[in-house]
């Protein structure tokens, strides 16, 4: 009996790690009809797990990343046709909020202004059959790239904090960090004088890229 008792608590275990590790496959943000959630401009959204050999492994990855597949992982199939989601659609777009009015300067503590402005995203939300909401944390050049990364990650979740607080289900809510690999203002603000915070003129060049983008993806009511 004892032997039984030991060898099912095994089979458990190893069935445990395997619906764990298979969980930990997908690097695609899913929604809950188990679809890859599309964003507006019909690209497939990555999580932080998100590798070119973790995508292989995916069973989105030739639907998502097909130049980046290996030859023969996509060849022998044809390319997949898009999901047929006539009932689902981006609702109001994405919304692009200055991190200058959520958070003060190289800060992710969000200011009174900033909370009054994600109030307006919660309440879009709780006004429609919401699947997701992605947010996306992104900073300026200014400072290493660690350093920014992790920043646009806390801004992110700083975010995903307060609209959880304001109603909005926890696991309806994806956060990525860019730190300052997504830029928007380009070489705009290149003849400005060195990258530092005591730039005040450079700091305001490049407030656009201090920035969160927000998502909210679902149907109208």
């Amino acid at each position: 009996m004892k032997k039984i008792l030991q060898k099912s608590l095994a089979l458990a275990l190893l069935l445990g790690i395997g619906a764990a590790a298979q969980a930990q496959e997908r690097v695609y943000v899913i929604d809950q009809r188990d679809n890859v959630v599309i964003s507006g401009a019909g690209l497939c959204w990555r999580t932080g797990y998100w590798t070119p050999a973790a995508a292989a492994n995916d069973p989105a990855g030739c639907q998502c990343d097909r130049d980046l597949m290996p030859a023969e992982k996509c060849s022998s199939a044809p390319a997949p046709a898009p999901q047929q989601r006539p009932e689902t659609r981006t609702v109001d777009g994405k919304i692009t909020l200055a991190a200058d009015a959520l958070f003060d300067f190289n800060k992710a503590d969000l200011r009174p202004e900033g909370r009054a402005k994600l109030d307006e995203v919660a309440t879009r939300g709780q006004q429609i059959n919401l699947e997701v909401i992605i947010a996306v944390g992104h900073t300026d050049r200014i400072g290493g790239s660690a350093y920014n990364q992790r920043l646009s990650e806390r801004r992110a979740a700083a975010v995903k904090q307060y609209l959880v607080s304001k109603g909005i289900a926890a696991d309806r809510i994806y956060t990525e960090g860019k730190g300052k690999t997504q830029p928007v203002t380009g070489n705009s603000c290149d003849n400005l004088g060195r990258e530092h915070a005591s730039n005040k003129k450079l700091v305001e060049c490049l407030q656009p890229d201090r920035r969160v983008d927000i998502e909210l993806i679902g149907t109208s009511r």
